[in-house]
């Protein structure tokens, strides 16, 4: 058996392309670690400049003004409920006075008294001062000198003392103005299918014939001119009982109310 020395093994020459690629190669691997320190250290120094600026104190934002929370406005006023309507009633009238008559022309009779009285009277300074042509006894008993030549005391008319040219309000009449038959006044078509309801309040003279002087028509209120035109349209077909003083026929002036309502 044969026993093969290191040291008798003869070297092999390195060939020339050989070592030109041995230099080449690790001069490569020395200039990438040059590159790769340098560049480490730049990363390096600008994570060092980040940081800096990273821990620069800045003032801090100041926070927004709190806004003033403003009043809430007041809640709208509950509208108000509408009146109820009530039919218009006129207020009760005084007792209508009598009507004058004209006295008899003539004279007083003098009464002797029941109960003679035992002392002097008081005189009434505010009575009436006595005409003494009332005791004349010329003309007729119970007259009196200023009364009208022919008259019994209870005549009516002209002759009685009623002026029969003359409006007269519902106090001076005896008996009132008032109508002969229910007239229904045509409602407005226009607003009875919109639902309105309303009222006019008119004054006319009725005369001595029942009949309404169209002339004296007025309107002292109305709810819609369409009521007051049905009003004023239905009224001259309209019949009344004259107003009288005694037996006398006369003419009034009327206040009425003429409600426009629906059945619901």
């Amino acid at each position: 058996m044969k026993m093969k020395l290191l040291e008798s093994t003869p070297r092999k020459q390195k060939t020339t392309g050989t070592t030109i690629f041995s230099v080449g190669f690790h001069s490569a691997l020395l200039f990438f670690a040059i590159y790769a320190t340098a560049r480490a250290g730049i990363r390096e120094d600008n994570e060092q400049r980040e940081q800096k600026v990273n821990f620069v104190k800045v003032k801090p934002a100041e926070p927004p003004p709190v806004e003033e929370k403003k009043p809430e406005p007041p809640p709208p006023p509950k509208p108000k409920a509408p009146p109820k309507r009530t039919e218009h009633t006129p207020a009760p009238l005084p007792p209508a006075p009598k009507a004058e008559i004209a006295p008899p022309k003539g004279f007083k009779a003098l009464e002797a008294p029941i109960n003679i009285p035992t002392t002097i009277p008081t005189v009434d300074l505010s009575a009436k001062v006595t005409n003494e042509a009332d005791f004349s006894g010329k003309g007729a008993v119970g007259g009196s000198a200023t009364g009208k030549e022919g008259s019994s005391g209870n005549k009516e008319g002209a002759d009685g003392g009623v002026d029969t040219n003359k409006n007269y309000a519902e106090f001076e009449v005896e008996q009132q103005v008032n109508a002969i038959s229910g007239l229904v006044i045509p409602y407005p078509e226009g607003l009875r299918s919109s639902g309105v309801e309303g009222e006019v309040l008119a004054e006319f003279v009725v005369n001595e014939n029942g009949r309404v002087e169209a002339s004296t028509f007025k309107i002292l209120s109305s709810s819609n001119p369409m009521f007051t035109q049905a009003v004023k349209k239905a009224l001259p077909k309209m019949r009344f009982r004259a107003a009288k003083i005694g037996s006398t026929n006369v003419s009034q002036v009327v206040q009425q109310a003429f409600v426009f309502k629906l059945d619901r």
